[in-house]
């Protein structure tokens, strides 16, 4: 499965860009799947997502937890918590 994943704050720091197309393995079914497949693709993403429970995902712009299957999503999003201001 192809999927455009984009990267905010210092996630997008951390890895170096803004977004990605990626090939998913099968296996990557739910959001907290598709973290911890990216945290293995290199010392950046490790980097990254060295402490997932932090990051926030939004499946084609609604926000979803770490349990919510990514299904037939087009786009991802991953970016840390915000902050007030």
């Amino acid at each position: 499965m192809s999927l455009k994943v984009v990267y905010f704050a210092w996630v997008r720091e951390r890895i170096g860009k803004g977004s990605e197309e990626l090939e998913l393995p099968e296996s990557v079914v739910t959001v907290g799947d598709l973290i911890a497949h990216l945290a293995t693709l290199g010392e950046e993403y490790a980097a990254a997502f060295e402490v997932p429970q932090v990051i926030r995902a939004a499946i084609d712009e609604e926000h979803a937890g770490h349990d919510e299957a990514i299904g037939n999503a087009r786009e991802i999003a991953l970016f840390p918590p915000m902050t007030g201001g």
